[in-house]
């Protein structure tokens, strides 16, 4: 039976972010919290895999004790496991320290469950929208690299082969490898699931591991937290609202609007500076 990891991180809800205008810095309080997006359908496509052939899926997060909530979410989707990574010696990592600490994670996870044929990851999450997380997991645990996946289409569990398409700016990249691999989702990759009762009856009950910098030999600090995050923010702005006017143009028919319109466009010259002639 495979073995699938999926790295997952809880973000504030973009929908109710907003802007300090002094330090023009992201408000965090009150802002609801919500797994991130991206990650939840690499979730939803480990738990296809799961259910067409068979496989164990353990979810995994690095951040503050009020993740679990986020990890509760995945094991009433369906999850087996899932462990939350946490310690203040973690905090301020960027994306170089937290990919070390997640590679560590998946390693510790495969001495407990055994072997990990696939990591699914988001391509990017919300606040950081970086994209380079999951390719720091797959360099550091030297697994075959599959980016910007929009489908999964064969899952060869014998052959310990899987097919993806990456949907890239050009066009679509058809992709054999072996496994173990590492997989970033893309919103295109699947419907994510609605919980079922009796997953949300279990993830109430469930208490997802915790893993504390004591949970792991032989890391080497100089690699988490703010001092393994060389990533420097040199300013950060907030763009400026433009003002654009507008018009509404009324009329008791379609033609006569049409007719306004026409007008309109011929007082300001707007058909031409569009291309429309």
């Amino acid at each position: 039976m495979l073995h699938i990891v999926v790295c997952i991180k809880q973000v504030p809800d973009s929908r109710e972010i907003r802007i300090d205008p002094v330090t023009n810095t992201l408000i965090r309080q009150g802002v609801p919290s919500i797994v991130n997006f991206y990650d939840l359908h690499g979730l939803e496509e480990a738990l296809r895999i799961k259910d067409n052939i068979g496989a164990r899926v353990t979810v995994v997060t690095m951040g503050p004790p009020p993740a679990i909530k986020a990890l509760k979410e995945c094991i009433a989707l369906g999850a087996d496991e899932a462990i939350l990574v946490t310690d203040r010696k973690f905090a301020g990592a960027d994306t170089l320290a937290t990919s070390y600490v997640l590679a560590k994670t998946i390693e510790k996870v495969e001495e407990k469950w055994g072997k990990v044929d696939l990591v699914f990851c988001g391509k990017q999450t919300l606040d950081g929208d970086t994209g380079q997380v999951g390719p720091g997991i797959a360099c550091r645990l030297d697994l075959e690299q599959l980016t910007y996946v929009g489908k999964v289409a064969k899952v060869d569990s014998e052959a310990r082969k899987i097919t993806v398409h990456r949907y890239l700016e050009d066009g679509t990249e058809v992709v054999e490898t072996s496994m173990p691999a590492l997989i970033t989702a893309l919103k295109e990759l699947n419907e994510v699931r609605r919980a079922s009762l009796p997953g949300m009856i279990r993830a109430a009950r469930y208490e997802p591991i915790t893993w504390t910098i004591a949970d792991f030999e032989n890391v080497d600090m100089s690699k988490i937290g703010l001092k393994g995050s060389p990533t420097v923010v040199g300013k950060t702005w907030v763009p400026e609202v433009r003002k654009i006017e507008g018009e509404i143009i009324k009329g008791d028919t379609p033609e006569q609007i049409a007719e306004q319109l026409t007008q309109k466009l011929a007082e300001n010259n707007l058909a031409e500076k569009l291309g429309w002639v």
